[in-house]
């Protein structure tokens, strides 16, 4: 026999073996479009932004949250035939807030892979001073073998 145990809004139900046998009859309530418990995705059926979705990650609640809503609103918002192309300066904004958080906001695009680096800086000392890679030059390549 299964026993029922009310906890604040939740009520537990513990159940037995036998209980698990027969058929259930439960039945399911219709959901309520205002219920403030249920979750929403990052649209609401209003067309406005949810800003507590957890979809956002926060970004809307950060140190450059402002900065993060007036550049997704003026997106969502744009009429314009490409699509958030009248955004530009709201977006500028967001990305100099986030450039003065990096360790909150790691730019991850910007690191170069340390192979990439190395070459990098090889290519440019030769352009630097005016040889053509791999003219008067040995490659890395032919100086590690």
């Amino acid at each position: 026999m299964s026993s029922v145990r009310e906890e604040g809004k939740d009520r537990i139900i513990f159940v037995t073996k036998d209980d698990h046998a027969t058929p259930s009859s439960a039945e399911l309530v219709e959901e309520d479009p205002n219920d403030p418990y249920e979750e929403r995705g990052l649209i609401l059926p209003s067309g406005e932004i949810n800003w507590d979705c957890p979809c956002l990650g926060g970004m809307a609640s950060g140190p450059c949250g402002t900065e993060f809503k007036d550049a997704f609103s003026c997106f969502h918002y744009s009429k314009e035939e490409v699509k958030g192309s009248d955004c530009l300066e709201q977006f500028r904004a967001m990305q100099e807030c986030m450039q003065r958080y990096p360790e909150l906001y790691p730019q991850e695009d910007a690191k170069v892979p340390e192979e990439q680096s190395s070459e990098t800086d090889h290519t440019s000392q030769d352009s630097a001073s005016g040889e053509t890679p791999g003219a008067n030059s040995t490659s890395s390549t032919e100086q590690d073998s």
